[in-house]
């Protein structure tokens, strides 16, 4: 037995994913580590879960740690379902996803696969945390990040998270000695404007490719979109009970007996 946390390592993009092996990297020295991560990538998957087929697990050894590491054939959210009921047997102390190869800012955080893994967690009662690198190249540099997420890991471990809060951790694509620092945000209000490019096959059948311009509404300076593009790193914390408290009182004051 150990007295070191035990840290929950997952993604969406792949366990053989270099944003994954960069998190490892970063946080294997604050505990002890399980990895459970799909087998293939899962980005924008949201909190899709498993229900019609089967979910398959494979212990891997992808370098020499000996460390404990798992690919599953499911989504992020399934990935941390299956590690605490099958493979841990118990609540890890934290569970941090990523770091994802591209931005989950702002409404980004809906589709995301790698938040709904730390919002999965935050479900089950642990403290989270979602990683994203604002470079979705495959062969991104993580130097910066894995500072970042080695430091905000060490934080959350020492002061933890009020139950139902996740934080999402965007990271802009910059040396690390130009990031000027971490600000605490609000999710902007921005969203994509989305187009379908319609083409046919060679057998004349319609096909689509989903396309869009991402668009940022909100000329805020306390949100994650002013902070990444002012060269900060962005910690929005997030919650996944989605009741628009703000509308319960003026909703009643409707008539739906009569």
């Amino acid at each position: 037995m150990t007295n070191r946390p035990l840290i929950l390592v997952t993604n969406d993009d792949g366990i053989t994913a270099p944003g994954v092996r960069a998190l490892i990297d970063a946080v294997k020295e604050l505990g002890d580590i399980v990895v459970v991560a799909p087998d293939s990538p899962q980005s924008a998957m949201g909190h899709a879960i498993t229900l019609n087929s089967t979910l398959h697990l494979e212990r891997v050894a992808i370098d020499d740690s000996g460390r404990t590491e798992y690919s599953c054939s499911g989504t992020p959210a399934d990935c941390v379902k299956i590690a605490v009921k099958e493979i841990i047997g118990r609540s890890p102390d934290i569970c941090v996803s990523g770091i994802n190869h591209g931005s989950n800012s702002s409404i980004n955080v809906i589709y995301s696969g790698t938040m709904s893994a730390a919002l999965e967690a935050g479900i089950e009662g642990i403290p989270a945390i979602g990683f994203s690198l604002l470079d979705y190249n495959y062969n991104a540099d993580f130097t910066a990040a894995k500072t970042i997420a080695t430091k905000i890991t060490k934080e959350v471990l020492k002061n933890g998270l009020p139950k139902g809060v996740v934080l999402n951790v965007n990271i802009p694509n910059l040396p690390e000695k130009d990031i000027k620092g971490i600000k605490i945000c609000r999710q902007a209000n921005a969203n994509w404007q989305e187009e379908f490019d319609k083409r046919q096959t060679p057998q004349g059948k319609d096909y689509y490719w989903l396309s869009g311009k991402f668009v940022n509404l909100d000329k805020g300076e306390d949100t994650d979109e002013w902070a990444l593009e002012n060269g900060f790193v962005s910690i929005v914390p997030v919650q996944f009970d989605l009741t628009a408290h703000h509308y319960v009182q003026q909703l009643n004051t409707w008539n739906f007996n009569d």
